[in-house]
């Protein structure tokens, strides 16, 4: 949980603040506002369809829909730890969940640097939303999923946190 805490912390408001900086005066707000509506709609992609596609098994393209909304997610399994990911034998469901929900809504924040001052506040949503759905979830499949095409041949990636 502190791990998740210092990894949002790094977007708000780390990120907010940086890239606040980084502006004129008056788009300051809009571009820390950038960052925390960016959180918060991950935030809300990662729970209704992102986790499960993520890290369920289906294919090595893509995760399965058995934990749309987070269905099926309890605190702990019958023994108290974490079974759908086998490298993190040890750490509740709910923990990595929150985990992993903290890498995307990091990633999806950093693209909002790039648009300060040059994009519509409602454009950005849409292109982080849909940034976030159609490439990070799918690549995080490919890279830590449990039948990821990536994983299965061998790439390991740990600047993702893990």
């Amino acid at each position: 949980m502190v791990a998740t805490i210092l990894v949002l912390f790094m977007t708000i408001p780390g990120l907010a603040l940086f890239y606040g900086g980084m502006v004129r005066k008056k788009n300051v707000l809009a571009t820390m506002m950038a960052s925390f509506a960016s959180c918060c709609l991950i935030a809300l992609i990662w729970v209704i369809f992102g986790y499960s596609f993520a890290f369920t098994p289906n294919n090595g393209f893509i995760g399965s829909t058995d934990r749309l909304f987070l269905h099926g997610l309890d605190l702990f399994s019958e023994e108290g730890k974490l079974t759908i990911y086998p490298g993190a034998s040890s750490i509740p469901k709910s923990v990595f969940m929150l985990f992993q929900m903290a890498f995307a809504i990091i990633a999806g924040a950093i693209i909002t640097g790039s648009f300060a001052e040059r994009m519509k506040f409602s454009a950005l949503l849409a292109f982080v939303g849909l940034w976030s759905a159609l490439i990070y979830v799918p690549t995080a499949h490919w890279v830590w999923g449990l039948d990821g095409w990536l994983a299965s041949d061998g790439v390991l990636d740990y600047a993702g946190g893990k």
